[in-house]
């Protein structure tokens, strides 16, 4: 497959973000360990977008750690806050003022983080789609 870096990583965390349900997130969690020894989250998350950026932040983060993806450190903590925030600067156009809802993916292989954010966008009944990725490396 060639070196593991950021596209593989960032691809990783798109599909983690993209899963179903919880079976499909736990089967694919395992298939990136046992193929890549990647590790990766998901973690739900929906409200009215304003309000719901900082849960997003920490819904991200204490997923990371609680799933073993990053160390209970600053700079670990950074990245996944840092690269939660640059994806959530690419939805905020769409997503402002509006309720939503949808996955956080989280992927990392030794310094690449890669989060990802995948969302609908509520209005009225004419629903939006939306995905954000960030990606940071950590030492």
């Amino acid at each position: 497959m060639g070196e593991i870096g950021s596209r593989i990583v960032a691809s990783s965390s798109i599909k983690m973000a993209i899963t179903g349900s919880r079976a499909e997130e736990n089967e694919l969690k395992k298939r990136l360990w046992e193929e890549f020894q990647i590790r990766a989250v998901a973690v739900d998350y929906g409200g009215e977008f304003i309000h719901s950026v900082g849960k997003i932040v920490e819904r991200a983060v204490v997923a990371a750690k609680r799933e073993g993806v990053i160390k209970d450190t600053h700079p670990e903590e950074g990245a996944v806050a840092g690269a939660t925030r640059e994806a959530i600067s690419q939805i905020m156009p769409k997503a402002l003022g509006l309720n939503v809802g949808g996955k956080i993916g989280i992927a990392r292989y030794h310094d690449h983080v890669s989060v990802t954010i995948f969302l609908g966008i509520g209005l009225l009944h004419l629903d939006e789609v939306a995905i954000g990725l960030g990606h940071r490396a950590v030492s």
